[in-house]
C-alpha cells in the first residue's frame, strides 16, 4: 500500500501536522510521522529523504517554519511529490516560511499550501494517490459530497432560524 511521509522540523509543529495525520487516517492512508531538523541533523535528514522511496512513500508532506528548508531539501532528494506546509511564526506570521517554501528554484518543485494548511496538504496527498487508486478516488468523491451536504444543511438551518438565532445555536 502507498504510504505518505509526514515530516516536521520541530515538535512545535505537531499541533498543525496532526491535522494532516487525521485526514490520512480518515481516508485509510498509511503514513509515518517524523521530527527531523534539516539544520541540526543533516545526516539523519539525508538518510530519511534518500530512503523514503524504499519505505514505500509516494508523497512527503513537510512542515517547516522560519527558514523552512525541510520541504525544499526533501524535494531536492526525494523523486516523488513533496507538499510543503509553511508554519505560522511569531516574528513574521508565517510569511517567512511561505516564501521559503513557495520560491523554489526551477527544477525543484514543492506543492505549497496555506500557512498551517495541514488539512489541504493531506487532501492533496490523497488526491495524488487517488490518481492510481480507484478506492481512494471513491472516498474523495464521497468526502466532497459530504462537504456539499454539510453546507446545504447549514444554509437550511440559517434560513429556518435567521442569522441571530443561528449564531446563538452555534455557540
Amino acid at each position: 500500500m502507498s504510504k505518505v511521509g509526514i515530516v516536521m522540523g520541530s515538535d512545535s509543529d505537531l499541533p498543525v501536522m496532526k491535522k494532516a495525520a487525521g485526514i490520512l487516517e480518515e481516508f485509510g492512508v498509511d503514513y509515518e510521522m517524523t521530527i527531523i531538523s534539516a539544520h541540526r541533523e543533516p545526516d539523519v535528514f539525508f538518510d530519511y529523504a534518500r530512503t523514503a522511496v524504499d519505505k514505500g512513500f509516494k508523497v512527503i508532506i513537510a512542515g517547516a517554519g522560519m527558514a523552512a528548508h525541510l520541504p525544499g531539501m526533501c524535494a531536492a532528494i526525494f523523486p516523488l511529490p513533496v507538499i510543503g506546509i509553511p508554519m505560522h511564526t511569531k516574528s513574521l506570521g508565517g510569511k517567512d516560511s511561505l516564501y521559503s517554501i513557495v520560491q523554489m528554484p526551477s527544477g525543484i518543485p514543492v506543492a505549497t499550501v496555506a500557512i498551517d494548511g495541514a488539512v489541504n496538504a493531506a487532501l492533496l496527498a490523497v488526491k495524488m494517490l487517488a490518481i492510481s487508486d480507484e478506492g481512494l478516488l471513491a472516498k474523495l468523491q464521497a468526502y466532497q459530497e459530504k462537504m456539499k451536504t454539510d453546507v446545504a444543511n447549514k444554509d437550511a438551518k440559517l434560513q429556518e432560524l435567521g442569522y441571530e438565532a443561528y449564531l446563538q445555536a452555534k455557540s
